[in-house]
C-alpha cells in the first residue's frame, strides 16, 4: 500500500470516527434518559418523518463559539440541532430537529445559523420547512447572541410566510422566545403528555400571580389544541405526530407558485349520494353532523380535519374532489347551532388565508343562524374578529365554491363565502333559508304593532310567521337575484362541486397592487 493510500485510509477512518461521534449527540447516557417515556431522539424522528434513505445532513460538525462560563471547554458536534433536507412521499422538504441531549437543545448563535441556512435554501428551492422543536430555550451562557439568533429565525419565518409551507412539531419543551417561531408557521403539531408551550412557566406564574398550574394544564397539547387554538393537531406519541405531518404534506404544494398535488382516485366524480336527499332534518332547529355530510361527498370519504378540538362550531380541513385537494370550511350545527363566535371566526380566517396562499380551492358548507350573541362576545371584540373571516373570504383569489345546506341568516350569510364576497359558484339545497333573520324574530320586529293590535295576538303571530317562512325560508328569492347560481338536489352535491372545480381550475383573479392589506387583527 502506497503512502498516499495510507494517508487516504487514515483520513477515511477519521471521518468515520467523527461521524459516529456526531451521531451520538450528547452521548449514550443522555440518550437513554431522553428516551424514557417513549420519546425518540432527534435523528430517530427524522428517520420516521422522511422517506427511507433520503435525508442529507448539513453542518454536522458545527460547534458553538461561546467562551463564557467554561463553555469553551465543552464542544459537541452539531451544537444541539440536526439540519438538512430529504423527501416526504418523494417531495423535497427541508428539516431541522433539535437534540435535547445536547445542552438541552438550547438555542445558540450557531444553532440559529444552521436553522437559518436551511430556511434560506427552502425559499430558494421552493420547498416546505419542517421544524421538530425540543429545546430548553435560549442558551443562557451566550446572552444576547442567542436572542439575536431567535430574531433571525423569526424574520425568516415572516418572509417565508405564504411562500413555502412551514410546519412545526413541538416534541418537548418550548418556552419563552422559543414559542414565537412556531406561532408564525402555518401548522403546529404537539404530542400529548410530552410537549408543552408557554411564554412564562408555572414557577414564574406562581411568583407573579400566585396561581398554581402544571406544565400540562398551562401549555400541554390538550390545552393548546382545545382551549387556546395554538396547536392544530395533537398526537398520541412521537411516531404518530411524524406520520400526521407526512399525511398533511400530501395535500400541500411545495410553494406558492405550484399547484397542490393531484392523486389518483377510484371514487367516481359523478357519484350520486342518495343519502343526502334525506340527510338534512325537516325541523330547522334539529342539529346534524356536518362532518358526516363532508365524508359523503369527498373522495373515499377521507377528511383531514384541522383544529379538530378548537372552536368546534366551525369545521375546517382538507379533502379531495376527483383527486384535487380542497380546503373545506363548514358550520357545525351540533355545536352552538353553528353560530359564529370569536374563536370560530379566527379559526376559519386563518385556514382560508393559508389555502389562498397555496392555491388550494375553498369549499364552504353553510348552515349558520348568525353570530353568537352576548356581552362576553361583544366586549371581547366579536366585531373585529368576525371581520377577519369576512376579510379572508373577500381577499381570497382561489376558486371558491359555497353550498348553503340550511340556514344563512344576516351578516353571517354574507361572511360565509357569499356571492357578495367574490365566491365563484354558489349553490343551495331546497332546504336553504336565506334571510336577515329567522321567521319568528323577523315577525317580532317587522310586525310588532300588527301583532299587538290583533284580537288574537298568538294566532296572528303564527300566521305572519308562516307567511314569512313561505317567502324567505327557501333559496328561490336569492336565486332570482343571481346570488345563488343553482338550487340543487342534495344527491347531486358531489357531482356539482366536482363540475365547479373543473370549470374553475384555470381561474385567474388578481387583487389590486399594494404593499399589503390591513386585516383587522
Amino acid at each position: 500500500m502506497s503512502e498516499t493510500e495510507n494517508i487516504n485510509l487514515v483520513r477515511l477512518n477519521e471521518l468515520e470516527t467523527k461521524n459516529e461521534q456526531a451521531m451520538l449527540g450528547g452521548g449514550e447516557t443522555r440518550i437513554e434518559k431522553h428516551k424514557t417515556g417513549g420519546r425518540l431522539t432527534a435523528r430517530e424522528r427524522l428517520d420516521i418523518l422522511l422517506d427511507p434513505g433520503s435525508f442529507v445532513e448539513l453542518d454536522r460538525f458545527v460547534h458553538h463559539r461561546c467562551t463564557n462560563f467554561g463553555m469553551e471547554k465543552s464542544h459537541i458536534d452539531g451544537d444541539g440541532v440536526v439540519t438538512g433536507y430529504g423527501r416526504i412521499n418523494g417531495k423535497l422538504v427541508f428539516v431541522y430537529s433539535q437534540d435535547f441531549t445536547v445542552y438541552g437543545g438550547s438555542m445558540s448563535r450557531t444553532q440559529a445559523t444552521k436553522i437559518c441556512k436551511i430556511m434560506d435554501l427552502a425559499v430558494k428551492n421552493g420547498a416546505p420547512v419542517i421544524g421538530l422543536n425540543d429545546s430548553g430555550g435560549a442558551r443562557i451562557q451566550e446572552g444576547v447572541e442567542s436572542l439575536a439568533g431567535y430574531g433571525d429565525i423569526f424574520v425568516r419565518n415572516t418572509m417565508s410566510s405564504g411562500i413555502v409551507p412551514q410546519i412545526t412539531a413541538i416534541m418537548g419543551p418550548s418556552a419563552g422566545g422559543a414559542v414565537y417561531s412556531p406561532s408564525i408557521t402555518d401548522f403546529i403539531f404537539m404530542v400529548k403528555e410530552s410537549s408543552y408551550m408557554f411564554v412564562t412557566g408555572p414557577d414564574v406564574i406562581k411568583t407573579v400571580t400566585h396561581e398554581e398550574v402544571t406544565k400540562e394544564d398551562l401549555g400541554g397539547a390538550s390545552t393548546h389544541s382545545s382551549k387556546s387554538g395554538v396547536a392544530h393537531f395533537a398526537a398520541e406519541d412521537d411516531k404518530h405526530c411524524l406520520l400526521m405531518i407526512r399525511e398533511l404534506l400530501n395535500f400541500l404544494p411545495g410553494n406558492n407558485l405550484d399547484d397542490p398535488p393531484v392523486l389518483a382516485t377510484t371514487d367516481r366524480p359523478d357519484r350520486i349520494v342518495d343519502e343526502l336527499n334525506t340527510f338534512i332534518p325537516d325541523n330547522s332547529k334539529k342539529p346534524y353532523d356536518v362532518v358526516e355530510l363532508i365524508k359523503f361527498i369527498v373522495d373515499e370519504g377521507y377528511f383531514l380535519e384541522v383544529h379538530k378540538h378548537y372552536a368546534t362550531n366551525v369545521v375546517v380541513g382538507f379533502a379531495r374532489f376527483n383527486g384535487r385537494p380542497v380546503g373545506i370550511v363548514a358550520n357545525q350545527p351540533q355545536v352552538l347551532a353553528g353560530c359564529l363566535n370569536i374563536d370560530a371566526s379566527k379559526k376559519g380566517a386563518r385556514f382560508i388565508r393559508f389555502c389562498d396562499a397555496f392555491n388550494i380551492p375553498i369549499v364552504s358548507l353553510v348552515d349558520v343562524p348568525g353570530f353568537l350573541p352576548g356581552t362576553e362576545q361583544e366586549w371581547q371584540g366579536i366585531i373585529t374578529h368576525g371581520a377577519k373571516l369576512l376579510y379572508a373570504y373577500a381577499e381570497a383569489t382561489v376558486p371558491k365554491i359555497t353550498l348553503i345546506t340550511r340556514k344563512a341568516y344576516g351578516g353571517a350569510y354574507i361572511v360565509m363565502g357569499s356571492k357578495h364576497l367574490r365566491s365563484d359558484v354558489n349553490l343551495a339545497y331546497p332546504t336553504a333559508e336565506i334571510a336577515v333573520m329567522g321567521a319568528e324574530g323577523a315577525v317580532n320586529v317587522v310586525f310588532r304593532n300588527e301583532v299587538k293590535k290583533a284580537s288574537n295576538p298568538e294566532a296572528e303571530r303564527a300566521r305572519l310567521t308562516k307567511e314569512y317562512e313561505e317567502k324567505f325560508n327557501n333559496p328561490y328569492r336569492a336565486a332570482e337575484l343571481g346570488y345563488i347560481d343553482e338550487v340543487i338536489e342534495p344527491a347531486m352535491t358531489r357531482k356539482r362541486i366536482v363540475d365547479a372545480l373543473e370549470m374553475l381550475k384555470n381561474k385567474k383573479d388578481v387583487n389590486p397592487q399594494k404593499k399589503h392589506g390591513n386585516i383587522p387583527l
